[in-house]
């Protein structure tokens, strides 16, 4: 049960969310002589500045002091913590949906993330969106949860991503995956090749030759959807960080929040 006294937040992590996160989060036991701050509050905490897009320094006093969350963050991000959620977060919803847990197709695409002071040093010019910035490289399976991703600069060509996205959505998946979905950014024998090498082949879904205004494309129009999930996390909607590490480590804090609260409305019934 949560125990603080404080009046809550809307981005608080609920009892029965906090009940399925804690074990991730417990890199020391919990009467361990280096923690001076609740577990739980600093987890809000994280999860309050990834929601509301604010500096480390604005986060609220009623809230663990911003040094010890940004420091706890850090650590729960080189331990991977984030991503084993959403691993078996994943696993758990694809079972509710009555599919295999392991897919079998994904689908790989980018976003080019406007850069801040913090990311210009490391930022590339993306001349396709005419944006200076980042590129957020994701793979997902065909219901939009996300398998693996990685940050570029913006002038990387995606094609030549497909070698480590292919690798990492084998890694997770236990290399059953056999075909991406990918847009016309990805051809060429190169990322062909590439693909190839991981068992994986691409399949290139094309626009209509008489497009006009929007078209929703067949498969890949998931992964469109899943970075229009993660803009609602405003600290996700242009780059902050110094680090492309902590970029992508955010977007699977963002996705584990979004993944856990499907899995509960399931079992609940809460919206």
């Amino acid at each position: 049960m949560h125990t603080s006294t404080r009046p809550p937040y809307p981005s608080d992590v609920s009892d029965e969310e906090w009940a399925f996160v804690a074990p991730y989060l417990a890199l020391l036991p919990e009467d361990a002589g280096q923690r001076r701050h609740d577990l739980r509050e600093v987890f809000n905490a994280r999860r309050w500045i990834v929601r509301t897009g604010a500096q480390w320094r604005l986060l609220p006093h009623d809230l663990p002091p911003w040094p010890a969350v940004y420091q706890q963050a850090r650590r729960w991000l080189a331990a991977r913590c984030f991503e084993a959620l959403v691993d078996d977060l994943r696993l758990l919803l694809r079972a509710l949906a009555g599919r295999h847990p392991a897919p079998t197709a994904a689908i790989l695409d980018s976003k080019t993330l406007q850069s801040s002071p913090e990311s210009g040093g490391r930022a590339g010019y993306d001349g396709h969106k005419r944006k200076r910035g980042s590129k957020l490289h994701a793979a997902v399976d065909t219901l939009g949860h996300l398998l693996a991703l990685h940050v570029t600069p913006a002038d990387q060509q995606d094609r030549a991503q497909v070698a480590t996205l292919a690798e990492a959505v084998q890694a997770v998946t236990g290399a059953t995956v056999q075909v991406a979905f990918v847009d016309q950014g990805y051809t060429g024998a190169a990322a062909e090749t590439a693909a190839a090498a991981a068992g994986i082949r691409l399949e290139v879904v094309k626009l209509p030759e008489a497009k006009r205004g929007f078209v929703l494309l067949p498969k890949r129009w998931v992964v469109a959807r899943d970075f229009a999930w993660a803009s609602r996390f405003r600290r996700l909607v242009r780059d902050y960080e110094r680090l492309p590490q902590v970029v992508a480590g955010l977007h699977f804090v963002a996705f584990a929040c979004l993944f856990l609260h499907r899995l509960l409305t399931f079992f609940l019934g809460t919206s």
